[in-house]
């Protein structure tokens, strides 16, 4: 049975988090510690899906991460059949499934884990990876314990697009504040082409533009030499 308090606690926490910058390798670590509080886990991790194959994104302790990377490394096991199904994946006791995940249940056995739980992580109708619930002893995972961690899956979805759009803001604003420096270099080199030949503005990019085609340079390139170093044409 999972902590309720400790669940909204933790769900606060996140949402404050999402309105700040924020290192998402952190973030999802962060979120694997207090899933593993919330539900009283031996641990839990991540895992992400790229080209259609899961990754390891993170594992809490970090012992587990072998669990999580021979899941990467054979794309089978809990995980991996979460992700695949869009669908929770429970085993009560992993020494049942020893003959459908061969390699994983005896990773599992050396790390001391034998009851898991696969969550999906979606976006709409599309799982982007998902999570995994680590317990050292078997356990009936619970319609609670599943509804728990799949509001945090949730939450870890959410931090995955926030960090997707943020980042596409940053790149957006990296190319507007380019467009603009570049934009008052042109400006300023027209204006020491249009003082010294005595031409009108207009005539005196033309100029500049004729150049930077003569010498197959861009406009920018050579509005940059005319500005700060001083080309004459």
């Amino acid at each position: 049975m999972h902590d309720s308090s400790l669940l909204l606690e933790a769900l606060s926490g996140f949402a404050r988090t999402l309105l700040t910058p924020y290192d998402v390798d952190f973030v999802l670590t962060d979120l694997s510690a207090k899933l593993t509080e919330v539900l009283g886990l031996a641990g839990s991790g991540v895992t992400l899906a790229s080209e259609g194959k899961l990754q390891f994104a993170t594992a809490v302790p970090p012992e587990f991460e072998e669990l999580e990377r021979v899941q990467q490394s054979t794309q089978a096991g809990p995980c991996v059949s979460a992700y695949q199904t869009g669908q929770p994946v429970v085993v009560a006791d992993l020494r049942t499934r020893e003959e459908v995940w061969p390699r994983y249940t005896p990773v599992a056995a050396r790390v001391g884990v034998l009851a898991v739980a696969g969550i999906p992580l979606r976006l709409q109708d599309h799982a982007v990876g998902a999570l995994d619930l680590y317990h050292a002893q078997p356990r009936d995972w619970t319609a609670s314990d599943l509804a728990a961690a799949g509001v945090m899956a949730d939450m870890a979805t959410g931090y995955l697009i926030n960090a997707s759009r943020l980042h596409q803001q940053e790149r957006l604003n990296r190319h507007l504040q380019h467009a603009i420096d570049s934009r008052v270099v042109i400006e300023q080199a027209k204006g020491v082409v249009a003082s010294t030949h005595h031409v009108s503005m207009d005539e005196a990019f033309a100029r500049i533009r004729n150049h930077a085609r003569a010498h197959n340079a861009t406009v920018h390139a050579v509005a940059a030499a005319i500005a700060r170093l001083g080309l004459m044409i």
